[in-house]
């Protein structure tokens, strides 16, 4: 299945698009690879998704790769009485450790580690922001708190921090058991690290993931800006969740972030995904708004790896057609006439390497000779994230012999993956490669090609050789 698109989609699986026939239908609509929100899926259905989407895989021929994204820490107050009561901005508001329930005066939170953290000046903002609290008096069991705006809070609503640094990490004990879980399978490619705050909150997942899975830092905590470069070196990749950043950063400077992480994400060779709130009126409308349409077409311009799909694929009215919607305008914007040059304008420097001066000269060679594709030849991924890396306007064909290395890329720019054995010899890898490009769609008898690989073959990590190659008349072999 040829996508002529270089940036990806991401769909999460929900109540709408839990069967079988319907994860055929979001695929073949473009969806490259799937969410599993663990947040509200069972192990159970968590098993039962993934065999599901692995037997579409095996249907289709293509690599088709799973994120299960994790919890993370869901912060809530507790109950009242009266199930809500009504506020005024200027009044006094407690949050303390005592279990009764709430009135008018204070609510019980069940956060110690919130009580304990928590300073005079920082900001509570409950219900995604529609009540917004500042701390006045805080002694690690109770939060005198004033009321800043809102006018109501009810039972256990969400609870944001943007100014306090909470001591405890991003893995919970759900987020540990479902990680177990995930692993157990040994079929998930990516897991999602929710409210990641800093570098340490990656040490525990990585030890226990021991590289059986991507590593997928989703942004949506001020504190992780202040150390992003770090979170990035230790992550393989990052999501830009821009509905939690949104609650705890002023909205308008979400856009300028997300400009900073995808570049940032680029300048490392890794992956980077856009989230939330994309095509969102499609939840329960056929058609999304022009600054939808707008907002997911300046991710793409940007350079984005991959757009999320999380509501409106999951539980919405119209998931196929929000999928279809957002791969013609990502395919649209890669047609337009601005968008090479503004890749163009992004690209970052190669580091000083072997391995990464060969990148670059495959995507120079590739462009000014016009070829049909960049075929490189990855086992780690390693060489395939630095072909996506330097963005050519070329396709991009990734052989592995690794499934899980090809299902893995299947987040990353412009990676078309495909599963074959290790060449031979170097006549077998140039013949492979020419077949494989007239095969999946991207070359003829008689085009030219760029091949990269290591040099000996099957060598992970040792990208050292160029190879331009003429597709014999036979469509077969290679010159």
């Amino acid at each position: 299945m040829n996508r002529n698109r270089k940036v990806k989609i991401l769909a999460t699986l929900g109540p709408a698009s839990s069967e079988e026939a319907m994860i055929q239908k979001l695929h073949e609509a473009g969806a490259d690879l799937f969410r599993i929100n663990m947040s509200h899926a069972s192990h159970d259905l968590m098993r039962t998704l993934i065999q599901r989407i692995r037997s579409v895989e095996s249907r289709c021929g293509r690599p088709i790769g799973i994120l299960a994204d994790l919890q993370g820490p869901k912060l809530r107050v507790g109950k009242f009485a009266d199930t809500k009561v009504e506020l005024k901005p200027g009044q006094t508001f407690t949050l303390d450790n005592n279990d009764a329930p709430g009135d008018a005066t204070r609510v019980y939170l069940p956060h110690p580690e919130i009580l304990e953290a928590v300073k005079p000046g920082d900001r509570l903002l409950i219900d995604d922001g529609k009540l917004a609290l500042r701390a006045v008096k805080c002694d690690g069991k109770s939060i005198v708190t004033t009321v800043v705006s809102g006018t109501k809070i009810s039972d256990k609503k969400g609870v944001s921090l943007p100014d306090t640094l909470l001591g405890v990490g991003a893995l919970t004990e759900k987020d540990r058991i479902d990680l177990d879980a995930v692993l157990a399978t040994n079929d998930v490619d990516w897991v999602a690290l929710s409210f990641v705050q800093r570098p340490d909150d990656l040490a525990e997942v990585r030890k226990i993931a021991r590289g059986r899975v991507g590593i997928m830092s989703k942004i949506e905590k001020p504190q992780a800006l202040e150390r992003i470069d770090e979170i990035i070196e230790l992550s393989d990749a990052l999501m830009v969740a821009r509905g939690d950043l949104g609650v705890e950063m002023p909205l308008e400077s979400v856009p300028g972030i997300q400009k900073q992480l995808i570049r940032a994400c680029r300048r490392a060779g890794k992956p980077v995904v856009v989230a939330t709130q994309m095509l969102e009126s499609m939840i329960s409308a056929p058609v999304p708004t022009r600054a939808e349409v707008s907002d997911v077409s300046i991710a793409v311009f940007e350079g984005a790896d991959a757009i999320m799909l999380s509501a409106e694929s999951a539980s919405g009215d119209y998931p196929v057609e929000a999928v279809s919607m957002m791969a013609s305008v990502a395919s649209t914007v890669e047609r337009d006439v601005n968008y090479p040059g503004i890749i163009y304008a992004q690209r970052a420097q190669p580091e000083a390497t072997g391995a990464d001066a060969i990148s670059l000269a495959a995507r120079q060679i590739a462009e000014t000779l016009k070829l049909s594709a960049v075929v490189c030849y990855t086992s780690s991924g390693t060489t395939g994230l630095r072909a996506s890396r330097e963005r050519p306007q070329v396709p991009i064909i990734a052989l592995s012999p690794i499934i899980q290395t090809a299902r893995r890329l299947s987040v990353v720019w412009g990676l078309h993956c495909v599963v074959t054995n290790d060449a031979s010899d170097l006549g077998d890898m140039v013949d492979r490669a020419c077949r494989i490009v007239v095969s999946e769609g991207f070359g003829k008898p008689g085009d030219r090609i760029i091949i990269s690989a290591g040099f000996p073959l099957g060598t992970p990590g040792a990208t050292n050789m160029l190879r331009i190659a003429y597709i014999g008349s036979d469509g077969l072999s290679g010159i």
